[in-house]
Protein backbone atom coordinates (compact mmCIF):
# COMPACT_ATOMS: atom_id res chain seq x y z
CA UNK A 1 0.00 0.00 0.00
CA UNK A 2 1.27 3.45 -0.93
CA UNK A 3 0.30 5.09 2.39
CA UNK A 4 1.07 8.58 1.15
CA UNK A 5 -1.83 8.34 -1.29
CA UNK A 6 -4.34 7.01 1.25
CA UNK A 7 -5.77 10.40 2.43
CA UNK A 8 -6.24 11.54 -1.17
CA UNK A 9 -7.85 8.20 -2.08
CA UNK A 10 -10.25 8.27 0.89
CA UNK A 11 -11.52 11.79 0.21
CA UNK A 12 -11.77 11.28 -3.55
CA UNK A 13 -13.51 7.94 -3.05
CA UNK A 14 -16.14 9.48 -0.77
CA UNK A 15 -16.80 12.32 -3.22
CA UNK A 16 -17.18 9.97 -6.20
CA UNK A 17 -19.21 7.54 -4.10
CA UNK A 18 -21.84 10.20 -3.43
CA UNK A 19 -22.61 10.42 -7.16
CA UNK A 20 -22.67 6.61 -7.50
CA UNK A 21 -25.13 6.49 -4.62
CA UNK A 22 -27.45 9.01 -6.28
CA UNK A 23 -27.51 6.95 -9.47
CA UNK A 24 -28.20 3.78 -7.47
CA UNK A 25 -31.07 5.58 -5.77
CA UNK A 26 -33.00 5.77 -9.06
CA UNK A 27 -32.84 1.99 -9.50
CA UNK A 28 -33.95 1.40 -5.90
CA UNK A 29 -36.91 3.78 -6.34
CA UNK A 30 -38.28 1.76 -9.26
CA UNK A 31 -37.72 -1.52 -7.43
CA UNK A 32 -39.40 -0.35 -4.22
CA UNK A 33 -42.52 0.86 -6.00
CA UNK A 34 -42.96 -1.79 -8.70
CA UNK A 35 -40.54 -4.62 -7.85
CA UNK A 36 -38.91 -4.17 -11.26
CA UNK A 37 -35.14 -3.95 -11.60
CA UNK A 38 -34.68 -1.19 -14.19
CA UNK A 39 -31.74 -1.93 -16.48
CA UNK A 40 -32.55 1.18 -18.53
CA UNK A 41 -31.59 3.58 -15.72
CA UNK A 42 -28.12 4.15 -17.13
CA UNK A 43 -29.53 5.07 -20.52
CA UNK A 44 -32.01 7.47 -18.94
CA UNK A 45 -28.99 9.02 -17.21
CA UNK A 46 -27.14 9.38 -20.51
CA UNK A 47 -30.18 10.85 -22.27
CA UNK A 48 -30.69 13.35 -19.43
CA UNK A 49 -27.10 14.54 -19.78
CA UNK A 50 -27.50 15.09 -23.53
CA UNK A 51 -30.83 16.88 -23.11
CA UNK A 52 -29.27 19.24 -20.55
CA UNK A 53 -26.32 19.89 -22.91
CA UNK A 54 -28.83 20.66 -25.69
CA UNK A 55 -30.84 23.12 -23.57
CA UNK A 56 -27.65 24.80 -22.35
CA UNK A 57 -26.76 25.67 -25.95
CA UNK A 58 -23.12 24.59 -25.59
CA UNK A 59 -22.98 23.39 -29.19
CA UNK A 60 -19.60 22.72 -30.74
CA UNK A 61 -20.73 24.08 -34.11
CA UNK A 62 -21.41 27.47 -32.54
CA UNK A 63 -25.18 27.30 -33.00
CA UNK A 64 -27.44 28.38 -30.17
CA UNK A 65 -30.99 27.08 -29.90
CA UNK A 66 -31.89 27.79 -26.28
CA UNK A 67 -28.59 28.92 -24.72
CA UNK A 68 -30.05 28.62 -21.20
CA UNK A 69 -27.95 29.01 -18.07
CA UNK A 70 -26.95 25.66 -16.58
CA UNK A 71 -29.54 25.84 -13.78
CA UNK A 72 -32.44 26.53 -16.14
CA UNK A 73 -31.17 23.89 -18.58
CA UNK A 74 -31.24 21.31 -15.77
CA UNK A 75 -34.80 22.31 -14.79
CA UNK A 76 -35.91 22.00 -18.44
CA UNK A 77 -34.24 18.58 -18.64
CA UNK A 78 -36.10 17.54 -15.47
CA UNK A 79 -39.36 18.44 -17.20
CA UNK A 80 -38.44 16.23 -20.17
CA UNK A 81 -37.41 13.44 -17.78
CA UNK A 82 -40.78 13.55 -16.01
CA UNK A 83 -42.61 13.37 -19.32
CA UNK A 84 -40.46 10.45 -20.50
CA UNK A 85 -41.02 8.63 -17.20
CA UNK A 86 -44.80 8.82 -17.58
CA UNK A 87 -44.59 7.76 -21.24
CA UNK A 88 -42.41 4.76 -20.39
CA UNK A 89 -44.81 3.61 -17.70
CA UNK A 90 -47.88 4.09 -19.89
CA UNK A 91 -46.57 2.52 -23.10
CA UNK A 92 -44.23 -0.21 -21.83
CA UNK A 93 -44.82 -1.08 -18.18
CA UNK A 94 -48.62 -0.91 -17.96
CA UNK A 95 -49.25 -3.31 -20.89
CA UNK A 96 -46.89 -5.76 -19.13
CA UNK A 97 -49.02 -5.81 -15.99
CA UNK A 98 -49.51 -9.36 -14.73
CA UNK A 99 -46.63 -10.73 -16.82
CA UNK A 100 -43.67 -12.62 -15.28
CA UNK A 101 -41.01 -10.42 -13.69
CA UNK A 102 -38.40 -11.75 -16.13
CA UNK A 103 -40.47 -10.47 -19.07
CA UNK A 104 -40.61 -6.98 -17.55
CA UNK A 105 -36.85 -7.01 -16.87
CA UNK A 106 -36.20 -7.97 -20.49
CA UNK A 107 -38.49 -5.12 -21.51
CA UNK A 108 -36.24 -2.67 -19.63
CA UNK A 109 -33.23 -4.08 -21.50
CA UNK A 110 -35.00 -3.45 -24.80
CA UNK A 111 -35.96 0.02 -23.60
CA UNK A 112 -32.30 0.72 -22.87
CA UNK A 113 -31.32 -0.09 -26.46
CA UNK A 114 -34.16 2.06 -27.78
CA UNK A 115 -33.03 5.07 -25.72
CA UNK A 116 -29.44 4.62 -26.87
CA UNK A 117 -30.55 4.48 -30.50
CA UNK A 118 -32.71 7.60 -30.16
CA UNK A 119 -29.86 9.45 -28.45
CA UNK A 120 -27.48 8.55 -31.28
CA UNK A 121 -29.98 9.76 -33.87
CA UNK A 122 -30.77 13.02 -32.06
CA UNK A 123 -27.30 14.02 -30.86
CA UNK A 124 -24.83 11.87 -32.78
CA UNK A 125 -22.27 9.47 -31.36
CA UNK A 126 -19.49 11.95 -30.69
CA UNK A 127 -18.74 12.79 -27.03
CA UNK A 128 -19.61 16.32 -25.92
CA UNK A 129 -16.64 17.43 -23.88
CA UNK A 130 -17.82 21.05 -23.66
CA UNK A 131 -20.48 20.34 -21.05
CA UNK A 132 -21.00 23.47 -18.89
CA UNK A 133 -19.52 23.30 -15.39
CA UNK A 134 -19.69 25.66 -12.38
CA UNK A 135 -15.88 25.82 -12.17
CA UNK A 136 -13.03 25.49 -14.67
CA UNK A 137 -11.84 21.83 -14.82
CA UNK A 138 -8.36 22.69 -13.53
CA UNK A 139 -9.40 24.64 -10.41
CA UNK A 140 -8.71 22.73 -7.19
CA UNK A 141 -8.87 23.04 -3.42
CA UNK A 142 -5.68 22.37 -1.50
CA UNK A 143 -6.11 20.76 1.92
CA UNK A 144 -2.92 20.38 4.00
CA UNK A 145 -2.65 16.98 5.68
CA UNK A 146 0.50 17.47 7.70
CA UNK A 147 0.06 15.56 10.99
CA UNK A 148 0.42 12.01 9.70
CA UNK A 149 1.46 12.03 6.07
CA UNK A 150 3.04 15.40 5.40
CA UNK A 151 0.97 15.57 2.22
CA UNK A 152 -1.53 17.91 0.59
CA UNK A 153 -4.90 16.70 -0.68
CA UNK A 154 -5.98 18.17 -4.01
CA UNK A 155 -9.69 18.23 -4.79
CA UNK A 156 -11.26 19.49 -7.98
CA UNK A 157 -13.80 22.19 -7.22
CA UNK A 158 -16.24 20.66 -9.69
CA UNK A 159 -15.99 17.27 -7.94
CA UNK A 160 -16.70 18.86 -4.55
CA UNK A 161 -19.68 20.76 -5.97
CA UNK A 162 -20.97 17.58 -7.62
CA UNK A 163 -20.76 15.69 -4.31
CA UNK A 164 -22.61 18.40 -2.41
CA UNK A 165 -25.40 18.52 -4.99
CA UNK A 166 -25.63 14.71 -5.01
CA UNK A 167 -26.03 14.54 -1.22
CA UNK A 168 -28.64 17.33 -1.18
CA UNK A 169 -30.58 15.67 -4.02
CA UNK A 170 -30.44 12.33 -2.23
CA UNK A 171 -31.76 13.87 0.99
CA UNK A 172 -34.64 15.53 -0.85
CA UNK A 173 -35.62 12.28 -2.57
CA UNK A 174 -35.57 10.34 0.70
CA UNK A 175 -37.66 13.02 2.43
CA UNK A 176 -40.14 12.99 -0.46
CA UNK A 177 -40.40 9.20 -0.31
CA UNK A 178 -40.89 9.10 3.46
CA UNK A 179 -42.87 12.26 4.25
CA UNK A 180 -44.99 13.28 1.27
CA UNK A 181 -48.41 11.82 0.50
CA UNK A 182 -47.24 10.56 -2.88
CA UNK A 183 -44.13 9.05 -1.32
CA UNK A 184 -46.17 7.20 1.30
CA UNK A 185 -48.42 5.89 -1.49
CA UNK A 186 -45.32 4.60 -3.26
CA UNK A 187 -44.23 2.79 -0.10
CA UNK A 188 -47.68 1.26 0.34
CA UNK A 189 -47.72 0.13 -3.29
CA UNK A 190 -44.29 -1.43 -2.88
CA UNK A 191 -45.48 -3.54 0.05
CA UNK A 192 -48.65 -4.93 -1.54
CA UNK A 193 -50.30 -3.82 -4.80
CA UNK A 194 -53.67 -5.36 -4.03
CA UNK A 195 -53.78 -3.92 -0.52
CA UNK A 196 -52.85 -0.49 -1.91
CA UNK A 197 -55.76 -0.70 -4.37
CA UNK A 198 -58.12 -1.68 -1.56
CA UNK A 199 -57.43 1.58 0.30
CA UNK A 200 -58.01 3.73 -2.78
CA UNK A 201 -54.47 4.17 -4.12
CA UNK A 202 -54.27 4.49 -7.90
CA UNK A 203 -51.48 1.96 -8.46
CA UNK A 204 -50.87 2.68 -12.19
CA UNK A 205 -50.58 6.38 -11.36
CA UNK A 206 -48.08 5.60 -8.59
CA UNK A 207 -46.05 3.52 -11.04
CA UNK A 208 -46.00 6.49 -13.42
CA UNK A 209 -44.88 8.85 -10.66
CA UNK A 210 -42.15 6.41 -9.66
CA UNK A 211 -40.77 6.27 -13.19
CA UNK A 212 -40.99 10.05 -13.50
CA UNK A 213 -39.07 10.49 -10.24
CA UNK A 214 -36.51 7.89 -11.33
CA UNK A 215 -36.09 9.82 -14.59
CA UNK A 216 -35.39 13.03 -12.65
CA UNK A 217 -32.86 11.24 -10.43
CA UNK A 218 -31.21 9.71 -13.50
CA UNK A 219 -31.01 13.11 -15.19
CA UNK A 220 -29.46 14.64 -12.07
CA UNK A 221 -26.87 11.87 -11.98
CA UNK A 222 -26.16 12.25 -15.69
CA UNK A 223 -25.63 16.01 -15.34
CA UNK A 224 -23.25 15.53 -12.41
CA UNK A 225 -21.22 12.89 -14.25
CA UNK A 226 -21.15 14.98 -17.43
CA UNK A 227 -19.68 17.87 -15.44
CA UNK A 228 -16.75 15.60 -14.60
CA UNK A 229 -16.21 13.76 -17.87
CA UNK A 230 -18.49 15.29 -20.52
CA UNK A 231 -21.60 13.83 -22.13
CA UNK A 232 -21.13 10.64 -24.12
CA UNK A 233 -22.89 7.38 -24.91
CA UNK A 234 -20.56 5.58 -22.49
CA UNK A 235 -22.28 7.29 -19.56
CA UNK A 236 -24.92 4.55 -19.74
CA UNK A 237 -22.34 1.96 -18.63
CA UNK A 238 -21.78 3.79 -15.34
CA UNK A 239 -24.93 2.14 -14.00
CA UNK A 240 -23.04 -1.19 -13.94
CA UNK A 241 -20.94 0.03 -11.04
CA UNK A 242 -24.11 0.89 -9.13
CA UNK A 243 -25.20 -2.75 -8.96
CA UNK A 244 -22.67 -3.59 -6.22
CA UNK A 245 -23.71 -0.40 -4.41
CA UNK A 246 -27.40 -1.36 -4.57
CA UNK A 247 -26.84 -4.91 -3.34
CA UNK A 248 -24.37 -3.80 -0.68
CA UNK A 249 -26.80 -1.32 0.83
CA UNK A 250 -29.86 -3.49 0.33
CA UNK A 251 -32.07 -3.70 -2.73
CA UNK A 252 -35.00 -2.00 -1.00
CA UNK A 253 -33.11 0.58 1.09
CA UNK A 254 -32.79 4.22 -0.02
CA UNK A 255 -30.13 5.19 2.58
CA UNK A 256 -28.41 1.89 1.79
CA UNK A 257 -27.92 3.01 -1.83
CA UNK A 258 -25.89 5.99 -0.61
CA UNK A 259 -23.83 3.95 1.85
CA UNK A 260 -23.23 1.36 -0.85
CA UNK A 261 -22.22 4.05 -3.33
CA UNK A 262 -19.67 5.53 -0.94
CA UNK A 263 -18.34 2.03 -0.16
CA UNK A 264 -17.89 1.37 -3.88
CA UNK A 265 -16.14 4.70 -4.44
CA UNK A 266 -13.81 4.09 -1.50
CA UNK A 267 -12.94 0.55 -2.59
CA UNK A 268 -12.05 1.70 -6.09
CA UNK A 269 -9.84 4.57 -4.96
CA UNK A 270 -8.10 2.60 -2.19
CA UNK A 271 -7.28 -0.25 -4.57
CA UNK A 272 -5.93 2.30 -7.05
CA UNK A 273 -3.68 3.68 -4.31
CA UNK A 274 -2.38 0.23 -3.40
CA UNK A 275 0.12 -2.04 -5.07
CA UNK A 276 -2.79 -3.77 -6.78
CA UNK A 277 -2.78 -0.92 -9.24
CA UNK A 278 -0.36 -3.06 -11.26
CA UNK A 279 -3.13 -5.62 -11.79
CA UNK A 280 -5.24 -4.80 -14.82
CA UNK A 281 -8.71 -3.46 -13.92
CA UNK A 282 -8.10 -4.08 -10.21
CA UNK A 283 -10.06 -0.96 -9.18
CA UNK A 284 -13.02 -2.04 -11.32
CA UNK A 285 -13.05 -5.51 -9.78
CA UNK A 286 -12.76 -4.31 -6.16
CA UNK A 287 -16.47 -3.38 -5.64
CA UNK A 288 -17.57 -6.84 -6.75
CA UNK A 289 -15.11 -8.53 -4.38
CA UNK A 290 -16.45 -6.36 -1.56
CA UNK A 291 -19.99 -7.27 -2.61
CA UNK A 292 -19.25 -11.00 -2.43
CA UNK A 293 -17.79 -10.65 1.06
CA UNK A 294 -20.78 -8.69 2.37
CA UNK A 295 -23.36 -10.99 0.78
CA UNK A 296 -21.71 -14.05 2.31
CA UNK A 297 -22.19 -12.49 5.74
CA UNK A 298 -25.49 -10.67 5.15
CA UNK A 299 -27.28 -11.82 1.96
CA UNK A 300 -29.97 -9.09 2.16
CA UNK A 301 -27.33 -6.33 2.21
CA UNK A 302 -26.33 -3.96 4.99
CA UNK A 303 -29.71 -2.22 5.30
CA UNK A 304 -32.04 -4.55 3.38
CA UNK A 305 -35.05 -6.11 5.03
CA UNK A 306 -34.79 -9.78 5.84
CA UNK A 307 -38.07 -11.26 4.66
CA UNK A 308 -39.28 -14.63 5.95
CA UNK A 309 -41.87 -16.35 3.80
CA UNK A 310 -44.08 -18.91 5.52
CA UNK A 311 -45.92 -21.58 3.59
Amino acid sequence: MNWELVPQAIVTGILKGGVIGLIALGVVLIYKSSEVFNFAQGHLLMFGAYITWWFAGAHEDGSELFNLPLGLAVVAAFGVAILIGFIIERLTLRPMSGQPVLSIVLMTLGLAQLIEGLTSIMFGVQPRSNFPTPFPPTETFKIPFEPAFNETIYLKKTLVAVFIVAIIATGLVILYFRKSRAGLSMRATAEDHELARSVGINVPRIFGMSWALAGVVATAGGVLLAMLSGASLTLSTVVLITFPAILLGGLDSLPGAIVGGIAVGLSQELVSASKLIEVRNASAIAPYVLLLIVLLIRPEGLFGQKRIERI
